[in-house]
This record gives C-alpha cells, structure tokens and sequence, in this order.
C-alpha cells in the first residue's frame, strides 16, 4: 500500500494514519492470497486514498472502497512494466507517497525432492524480485518521513516441512527490512516488517485444499491463542506502523501470529 499526501499534507497522514491518497499493493492476481483482505480497508477508513491491483474485488470489508477513496492498477508485480503503470498511476495525482506497504505475495508448497525450477522462480519471483522492485521504484515518489511496511511471516522462523521455499522467500523480505531502514533513513523513511501467523483468508482455504475444515483446525490448534488470526486484526499492525504512533520503530519485524514465534 502506497498513501500519498491529501491536503493536510504529511502531519495530517502521521495524525490520522493515512490521510489523502495512496497505492495498495495487494496479491498479485491469480495468485495464492494471503493476509492482504484487510490493511486497505483499515487505512481506508482513516481517509486515506488508495491506488493499486487486486483489492476492489477483494473480501468484504475491502469491497466498500470505492473510486473516490482508491484507484485499481490491475497488474503482477514480478512484471515489471505493470510496476511502471501502477507508479505513473500515482505520479499522476502529482502528490508522492507517504506510506508504501509491500503486501503482494504467492504461497506454493513442496518438499525438498519435490521443488522445480517454476516453484522456485515464481515463488522468489513475487515474493523477492517483486518486492524489491516495488520498493525501488516507489523511491522518487517517496516522501521524506515516509513509512515502508513490509510482509514477511512467521514460516521465516521455522522448518515446517514443504515451506522451504516459501519461507526462505520470506527471509529475504525481513533482511530487505532491516537493509532498507539503513539506507533510507537519512530521509527520515521508516523500513519495518510485519510477520503474520495464520491468517483466516481465502489463501488459508487454498493451502488447505482437500479437506478444508479438517485442515483449518488442524492449523488452528498450532497458534497458542487457539484460533486463526483475522485480516482486520494484521491491519491494525500495518496502520500502527504507517503512523506517527511509530515513530520510533526502524527496523523492527512485529509478530502478528498468535503466539507461535513466541510460545
């Protein structure tokens, strides 16, 4: 998500988390989704505008948002031509960007002796190659103090068997984070990470194919809360952390998992 600056400009935004206009950077289409239903309409609500791809079609609260408060860019973050549309989408509203929140991401899993160069190429192809180049391209629209959230997750932490891919993926998003928060701190750009655990999305039904209910409950008495965590509730981080409420948070990877890194 990308958040440019509305009238009250860039202390109106740190007051109300996101005020004005922005870009949503949600999953890429047709691709496995994740914890991404819920920080557009979180920032949304706080008045923010938001540009980007997937999330008018997205579940319930995100359906609300509509053409006065977002604008959709349909396109695939590993392709980065669809980067340059979304960023000369933003560049003609001609008011940079406060807040830029890297969401998109694929989910596949499989074994050691099971990984293929597709799995692997698309998995590290969204996941590190997008990121990195949604991030470096937004650099000239980036307003000095603005804040850059990114989304790893909590299989960074573990060996689950057949997440390798995806979590080593995802490893590479909280280095980018630290990284990051030293490069661009001279311009006052906050770099942090958000790292969810299991998330109640429709890329939860996805990874559970087969047996849905069983699955989920299975996946359920993992977290140490006893329950999946909700869209809104990784929203809340991700708005907390494009706010002046943060402020002196750089660098830093919050849980949002239940307790499974912790417990």
């Amino acid at each position: 998500m990308l958040v440019a600056p509305g009238d009250e400009g860039v202390a109106g935004i740190a007051s109300r988390v996101a005020g004005g206009e922005g870009t949503l950077d949600t999953e890429a289409p047709g691709r496995a989704a994740g914890a991404g239903g819920g920080p557009d309409g979180a920032v949304e609500e706080r008045g923010g505008h938001l540009s980007g791809g997937r999330f008018l079609q997205g579940p319930g609260p995100v359906r609300g948002v509509g053409p006065a408060s977002a604008t959709a860019v349909v396109g695939d973050i590993s392709d980065l031509a669809d980067l340059d549309r979304l960023y000369d989408t933003v560049r003609a509203r001609g008011r940079g960007l406060d807040v830029l929140f890297a969401n998109a991401g694929t989910a596949s899993f499989a074994m050691l002796e099971q990984v293929t160069e597709e799995h692997y190429e698309e998995t590290f192809g969204v996941n590190v190659r997008g990121t990195l180049f949604t991030v470096q391209k937004a650099l000239p629209l980036l307003n000095d103090g603005a804040s850059v959230i990114l989304n790893s997750s909590v299989r960074a932490d573990d060996g689950v068997a057949a997440f390798g891919t995806y979590a080593a993926s995802k490893a590479a998003i909280r280095s980018f984070a630290r990284t990051w928060a030293s490069e661009l701190k001279g311009r006052g750009i906050r770099v942090n990470a958000i790292s969810p655990g299991t998330i109640d999305t429709p890329g939860l039904d996805a990874v559970a194919a087969g047996d849905t209910p069983l699955a989920k409950s299975q996946f359920a008495a993992g977290v140490p809360l006893g329950r999946f965590g909700r869209p809104d509730g990784v929203a809340e981080v991700v708005a907390f952390l494009a706010s002046g409420q943060s402020g002196f948070i750089l660098g830093a990877n919050l849980y949002v998992d239940g307790g499974e890194n912790q417990i």
